[in-house]
């Protein structure tokens, strides 16, 4: 079990506590995302069951997520962030990264990853890098029913 973790920033807080998800506001997020878009809502609410979330917060309001895919010590694959449109431009997108990075459960996590195709300049910020030898690395995709 992952430690539920809190902080906050000015009127802003990142919580590590499923509880205060609200699935509605993640979900019509991501609905709208270029890389979730068609995934069905019981999809997100299952893979959130199945990851270690962390939610932004102005107050009860939840403006952001992201979730992480992980063993704890290997492997950890950073998924699904976002800020809201709204709040964007003011630092959370940074100070979400490396809440999660710095989250004690994950301290020992060798490699990291992640898919983006607009925000390597934030990530690299964090010394993620393109994957070296890409041509080993496989995928299997499939679609999501009705696609």
């Amino acid at each position: 079990m992952s430690q539920i973790i809190e902080t906050s920033r000015e009127t802003f807080t990142i919580s590590a506590d499923p509880a205060r998800l609200h699935l509605n506001t993640v979900h019509d997020f991501l609905s709208r995302a270029y890389w979730a878009k068609g995934r069905p809502r019981e999809r997100t609410e299952d893979a959130i069951k199945h990851s270690l979330v962390f939610g932004v917060y102005e107050g009860e309001k939840q403006i952001g997520f992201a979730r992480v895919v992980t063993d704890y010590n290997i492997v950890a694959y950073l998924m699904d962030v976002f800020i809201h449109e709204y709040y964007r431009g003011r630092g959370l997108g940074k100070w979400l990264v490396q809440v999660i990075l710095d989250h004690p459960d994950l301290k020992h996590v060798r490699r990291w990853l992640l898919a983006t195709s607009d925000a390597h300049d934030l990530y690299r910020k964090f010394d993620f890098q393109p994957i070296e030898e890409p041509e080993n690395w496989m995928q299997r995709l499939r679609p999501f029913p009705g696609e």
